[in-house]
């Protein structure tokens, strides 16, 4: 009888193949320390999301599979984008207890993942992984990141300051996020107007180790865009002004 909660943890990949040979043993090791410790069951899983990768991304997944009995993965036939690999990630998860997602750079603290467990084992649904700061970051990226956060604000959407899409959801709370008709993708946004209790862990984020990132300036408008145009009226109202 296995002891302690099923674990799911959703890791999205696309082209990291430099980085799947780092990032498996190191979360596998997390999960093995949190089995002894009996708080989660032994059927727990890595879950990785291929989105679509045109390197060897899921040949080293399945390769992975034959040895460890953490791992396990999903392939896309093209590239969804990393929201909708979390989404199908969440969704492909039905018989986990408890899910956390993380990106598999290494950059998000995978050591707060036990004390996200630890927070959820007390009564939280939600827990949001925050970054303590952004020294790690370019200016760019930090101001521009700022002035997102308060632009959503502004907007009058909900959003957890610093915290990007690591996270971890009670089954409850996954299953009524699966049920939001949100179409354009944008977690950040969705999982604090699910509800639940929910809490904060903050870590220090890593320098990515090796392998390029996923989401360049472009990706990162667009991805803004989204978010402010799924959540706030507030931009209609702008056009019909001023029209």
């Amino acid at each position: 009888m296995p002891i302690g909660k099923k674990l799911v943890v959703v890791i999205p990949a696309y082209n990291e193949e430099e980085m799947l040979p780092v990032t498996i043993p190191a979360m596998s090791e997390v999960l093995d320390r949190m089995v002894s410790a009996g708080k989660i069951s032994s059927s727990s899983k890595l879950l990785f999301v291929d989105d679509g990768s045109t390197d060897k991304t899921w040949p080293l997944i399945e390769q992975y599979r034959q040895i460890n009995a953490f791992v396990s993965g999903i392939s896309f036939s093209k590239n969804y984008g990393h929201q909708n690999a979390l989404l199908a990630g969440l969704k492909v998860s039905k018989d986990a207890d408890v899910v956390i997602t993380i990106d598999a750079d290494l950059q998000d603290d995978i050591n707060a993942m036990e004390e996200m467990l630890d927070r959820y084992l007390e009564g939280y649904d939600v827990v949001y992984g925050v970054r303590n700061s952004r020294e790690t970051d370019t200016f760019f990226k930090r101001n521009s990141a700022l002035f997102f956060y308060k632009l959503m604000d502004k907007m009058g959407t909900k959003t957890i300051q610093n915290h990007a899409d690591f996270r971890l959801m009670s089954r409850r709370s996954v299953d009524a996020l699966l049920e939001y008709p949100e179409r354009n993708v944008f977690l950040r946004g969705i999982v604090p107007q699910v509800g639940f209790k929910s809490i904060n862990v903050y870590y220090a984020r890593n320098e990515r180790q090796s392998g390029t990132s996923k989401y360049p300036l472009g990706k990162m408008i667009k991805f803004a865009l989204d978010g402010i145009t799924s959540f706030s009226t507030t931009p209609l109202r702008m056009i019909v002004w001023l029209g």
